[in-house]
């Protein structure tokens, strides 16, 4: 299984990046990535676990549990990378952190953070997240029927960095931000561990392989942890 070391030069890419807490990973977070994919034609999707998540106090299962379970979900799609640097970076997770090492192993490439609208939203309250738009282009999955920022410096923003284009983003390496609707499966990771722990059937809301992963575990037993992602 591959994680994110790599050596050598790297040809110019567009990659995406898909960060969370994967507590667990499922299909709601699967099937975002795959059709993000494929409408920007992203040469790769990165996974990247949240290792210490600055804006929640615990995970239930351990960082290097969700990266092995994000692992065990992607191993058959060739665009897919389980990406494990912030499970082996110390101390909390911030983004602009992640996205300074990309920049520097990928010196060449555009770099794609994948956001739901929500996070889009409240960017402006991330650390640093002015410099994140220096480092990476945003890819933004939205609903149906949603409604742009109407105020506010995000609404500056993207009447001065939004496209309509996915091309765009092959062309830029950063600074651009794009938004596209994709299927919305209603399936949360604290309903998916409500599940274990109440000895229910997870089947058809995550792949089989981390359903397995998990009861072998025991990662989610007897865990009492209120999160809604």
């Amino acid at each position: 299984m591959t994680k994110h070391k790599t050596t050598g030069s790297h040809p110019n890419k567009t990659i995406g990046i898909f960060g969370g807490t994967f507590d667990p990973i499922h299909y709601g977070h699967l099937r975002t990535a795959f059709e993000l994919q494929q409408a920007v034609n992203l040469d790769e999707v990165r996974f990247i676990p949240c290792g210490d998540p600055p804006h929640k106090s615990i995970t239930a299962a351990n960082a290097q549990q969700r990266f092995e379970m994000a692992e065990i979900a992607i191993f058959d799609h060739p665009r897919f990378i389980a990406d494990d640097r912030e499970v082996i970076r110390k101390g909390a997770s911030y983004t602009v952190d992640t996205l300074e090492s990309l920049r520097a192993e990928f010196p060449n490439a555009s770099l794609c953070l994948i956001l739901g609208m929500d996070a889009f939203l409240g960017l402006p309250n991330w650390y640093r997240w002015q410099r994140i738009l220096k480092l990476a282009n945003i890819i933004v999955a939205h609903r149906p029927g949603w409604r742009k920022p109407t105020d506010g410096r995000l609404k500056e923003i993207l009447m001065d960095q939004g496209t309509a284009f996915p091309g765009e983003l092959h062309w830029h390496h950063s600074g651009r931000i794009y938004i596209h609707a994709v299927t919305q499966l209603e399936i949360a990771s604290s309903r998916i561990r409500d599940l274990v722990q109440a000895g229910n059937n997870t089947r058809f809301l995550l792949p089989d392989k981390v359903n397995e992963y998990i009861l072998n575990s025991h990662c989610y037993t007897a865990v009492d942890i209120d999160d809604s992602e």
